[in-house]
């Protein structure tokens, strides 16, 4: 699949759940979880086939890696959980926004800190870094859920 068409996939997908998010929504697990982790393997598979990865590559890919998953972590815990028809219901709020500014900003800075001190720029994909700072913030939030007692929401059925 071409590269752009895959980013342009990747961004929609990120945009919409931005916006359920915004707006409040039931949380599943299934859709917390799956989402972070099809990410993360289409990531782990980029860079797999990428030709040339280097040791520098792959500690500064994985040293991004904890630092973006402590980023969406933090970023979950700023989330609004809240009790609605008996599941638990999240939402984001101004303090999640901001915060996902200043990850972004922090992400940005250790981007050029990589590439200033020998990584590879084709090896970051951008697929595996939104992925696990999704997989922080799901961690974050289904710990957090879990605490609260209230139960996450069933599955939906298509029909």
């Amino acid at each position: 699949m071409n590269g752009w068409l895959l980013t342009a996939l990747i961004l929609a997908g990120v945009i919409a759940v931005i916006i359920k998010r915004l707006r409040g929504e039931a949380v599943n697990a299934r859709e917390l979880f799956v989402p972070p982790a099809v990410l993360i393997a289409i990531g782990v598979f980029t860079l797999a086939k990428t030709e040339g990865v280097t040791g520098t590559d792959i500690t500064w890919t994985t040293a991004g890696a904890l630092l973006g998953g402590a980023l969406g972590a933090l970023r979950g815990a700023t989330v609004q959980l809240s009790a609605r028809d008996g599941v638990l219901w999240q939402r984001y709020t101004g303090r999640t926004f901001l915060v996902a500014l200043l990850s972004l900003l922090a992400m940005a800075g250790f981007g050029l800190l990589a590439a200033r001190m020998g990584m590879h720029e084709y090896a970051r994909p951008v697929q595996l870094a939104i992925g696990v700072s999704f997989l922080g913030e799901a961690l974050a939030i289904g710990r957090r859920g879990l605490a609260s007692g209230t139960p996450f929401a069933p599955e939906r059925r298509k029909v």
